[in-house]
């Protein structure tokens, strides 16, 4: 292995020694890296993964600018500050991507989130969606009338069939698939054409979201299918265009002539415009609060559900507190900590005593008491926190025994449920064992002729304890103070059973956002100023007393 050419030392291979070392240290960290790499994933994908889709729904708003991207385009440049309501093109694309997004049923979807900042859209949505048709049939009727060929089905697809329109039908099928989230590939059986596109531009856009929508979605064959109510409904916008009015006068292609008899006839078509028509339906369609609130959660990215969960909101004019009567989660985050620091301190004045004794008595005696302290891992969370309900209630068990023994009056008995205080001693008595573990581990570890020895020098019972024995438990403290600090934070099943509403935690909210009030976003903002807390915690605890310091024995 020693050789030696023009300087260097070479292994037994015949390589350079530098070079082979550097090839089996490799070896050895692919090795170590394969090892470990099942846990890695597995932490990666419940873990990491998880984490980062919180954070990401937390901002995420895509639903306002898919479900209504020609009015999000046209809105951008409407002035709140006027208190007047968007303009009539603000309401013609309210409509035709209204129309869609009930046909998807999106419009609910779309109505629950706006409703989460002003109270009433969900409503608004929902009874709006109902009327579209009628909305449309405004135009429809009198379309008909004008011309029979407006009836047939197949009248429309060969007018409004031809070529070069590929990409309006491609632009108008990515709009489907954003909105659903499907790709909505597949042969629609239709093709746009580009002089009719350009000449009834809103018809045609109506038409072919109709067509792939009827392909793709209902697997119907488009040239056998009436058009939608918003069809018509588009080929009155654009019989509004003076261009359009004049484009028709040269136009010689198929549906020619039905489309001469209904400019020659438009005094029969409504004269209100679509403002009108979404007034008919609700008020709050004019109203420049509704509008104003759909500008603002127009983006695909909005800082609004954590303004919500720090008790803000976003308004027109900025960033504002919200009035005292809706704040409700800052005093949440405070009762969270706090009491989560109370049950900390509560697990170490009664596990400590507990643990030394586990840790000083003889062996067999303290194997049973273990057993003790182990057994309600064996018993059902549920279970414990239901028989906390019995026992705290102003009937229940405790009560009951403190009247017989005198200590309360019958009329005065304790009031220990639905409040902090129930909280705390449920938790209290679920997280004990949290505490004693560590403790006990940290403990065993303490030589007994530490004590004896410091006794023998002079020292009293109280400062043999206090000097020498409890400063090599602190890191047990330490261990045992994190783990039950960290569960007691995000518990939220024994608050919501007996804590009523001044003893829930930030956790119940967060719980009730995701399985009631289904506001996902608010959820995971919570969420994560939560795993921000938590973590600043972590790093300050690291800083005073040092994660070096903490301690599960040995």
């Amino acid at each position: 292995m020693s050789d030696t050419t023009e300087g260097l030392v070479l292994a037994a291979d015949g390589r350079p020694l530098k070079q082979s070392l550097r090839r089996a240290l490799l070896r050895q960290k692919v090795r170590a890296l394969m090892l470990i790499a099942p846990l890695l994933l597995f932490v990666v994908v419940t873990f990491v993964v998880p984490i980062f889709s919180m954070l990401f729904r937390s901002v995420e708003n895509d639903i306002v600018p898919v479900t209504l991207p020609g009015v999000v385009t046209e809105l951008a440049e409407w002035d709140s500050s006027t208190g007047m309501a968007p303009s009539e093109d603000v309401f013609r694309n309210l409509y035709i991507d209204l129309f869609k997004a009930s046909e998807a049923k999106q419009h609910t979807r779309l109505g629950t989130r706006l409703n989460y900042e002003q109270t009433g859209l969900s409503s608004l949505f929902r009874t709006t969606g109902r009327g579209l048709d009628d909305i449309g049939e405004e135009w429809q009727d009198p379309l008909e009338d004008i011309d029979a060929n407006f009836k047939d089905g197949a009248f429309w697809f060969e007018m409004m069939s031809g070529s070069d329109g590929d990409s309006l039908l491609e632009d108008r099928r990515d709009l489907w698939a954003e909105m659903i989230g499907e790709s909505m590939a597949g042969d629609v059986g239709f093709v746009p054409s580009e002089q009719v596109a350009q000449m009834l531009p809103w018809t045609s856009r109506a038409y072919t979201d109709f067509a792939i929508w009827t392909a793709i979605a209902d697997n119907d064959v488009v040239a056998e299918e009436d058009p939608w109510e918003a069809v018509y409904g588009a080929l009155g916008m654009d019989l509004t265009n003076p261009d359009t009015v004049n484009a028709i006068g040269s136009y010689t292609g198929p549906g020619a002539d039905a489309l001469k008899a209904a400019v020659a006839n438009l005094d029969m078509l409504p004269q209100d415009g679509f403002r009108e028509a979404f007034a008919a339906e609700s008020e709050d369609w004019v109203s420049p609060d509704v509008w104003a609130t759909i500008k603002l959660y127009s983006p695909s990215v909005t800082p609004g559900y954590f303004l919500n969960a720090i008790d803000m909101q976003l308004t027109p004019d900025g960033v504002e507190q919200k009035p005292e009567n809706q704040q409700i989660y800052t005093q949440l985050f405070i009762r969270t900590l706090v009491m989560a620091l109370i049950i900390t301190a509560s697990c170490i004045v009664l596990g400590y005593p507990v643990a030394w004794l586990l840790a000083n008595l003889p062996m067999r005696t303290s194997s049973v008491l273990m057993i003790l302290v182990l057994l309600p891992f064996w018993t059902s969370l549920l279970v414990r926190t239901s028989a906390w309900k019995v026992l705290l209630q102003q009937q229940g068990v405790i009560n009951e025994i403190l009247v017989w023994l005198g200590f309360v009056n019958d009329a005065d008995r304790l009031i220990l449920m639905n409040n902090a205080t129930g909280t705390i001693i449920a938790m209290t008595h679920i997280l004990l064992p949290f505490m004693i573990l560590p403790l006990y581990s940290v403990m065993k570890t303490v030589p007994p002729s530490y004590l004896r020895a410091a006794k023998s020098l002079g020292a009293t019972n109280w400062t043999a304890f206090w000097r020498v024995y409890f400063p090599q438990s602190v890191p047990g403290i330490g261990a045992g103070s994190i783990l039950v600090f960290i569960l007691a934070i995000g518990y939220y099943i024994t608050p919501e059973i007996v804590g009523g509403t001044s003893g829930v935690f930030i956790s119940n909210r967060i719980a009730y956002h995701i399985s009631s009030s289904l506001n996902w976003g608010l959820a995971a903002a919570l969420g994560s100023i939560l795993l921000v807390v938590v973590l600043g915690l972590y790093w300050c605890y690291d800083r005073i007393v040092g994660i070096d310091n903490v301690k599960l024995g040995g």
